[in-house]
């Protein structure tokens, strides 16, 4: 499932599941970290419906980000 990137503003990116039932978010933090979440809008039986995570780097921030997406897509055509 494709993903599209919806925002980007004022330090904040979000990106859609094409199926809208899913959004991840990069921000930076004022700590000069980065705060990643993922958030499925239902709960699914078998797994959370929400994720955060704060990293180091920009670097580690787009890995999270990139593994979430084929995560997510993952467990959509899973079912």
């Amino acid at each position: 499932m494709e993903w599209d990137q919806t925002t980007v503003e004022d330090g904040i990116e979000e990106w859609s599941r094409a199926d809208g039932n899913a959004t991840i978010r990069l921000r930076r933090r004022t700590d000069g970290r980065f705060a990643v979440r993922l958030d499925r809008l239902y709960q699914a039986d078998e797994d959370r419906g929400y994720a955060y995570e704060v990293v180091e780097t920009r670097e580690a921030a787009e890995a999270l980000v990139d593994d979430w997406q084929r995560e997510a897509t993952a467990d959509e055509t899973a079912e």
